[in-house]
């Protein structure tokens, strides 16, 4: 009598693929900073129920908009 293994015997799985949010965002920065700086952005993560990624973002507006004042001569 053959032997056989019970994985060969399955069915394979389907592979089910996760549909993409139309308004996902796709693009990574990877940014290294200090451990004090990991620090204080936890902090704030914490005390103001946003993520980190969502902090990094209000900075990088805020940045920019100064960037746009000092271009302009405002």
């Amino acid at each position: 009598m053959p032997y056989f293994n019970k994985e060969c015997r399955r069915t394979p799985k389907k592979i089910v693929k996760r549909r993409r949010d139309e308004h996902a965002l796709k693009n990574v920065i990877s940014l290294r900073i200090s451990d004090e700086e990991m620090e204080t952005l936890a902090l704030v993560s914490r005390n103001s129920a946003k993520s980190i990624s969502e902090i990094m973002r209000e900075a990088f507006k805020a940045w920019q908009a100064g960037q746009r004042r000092l271009c302009m001569g405002i």
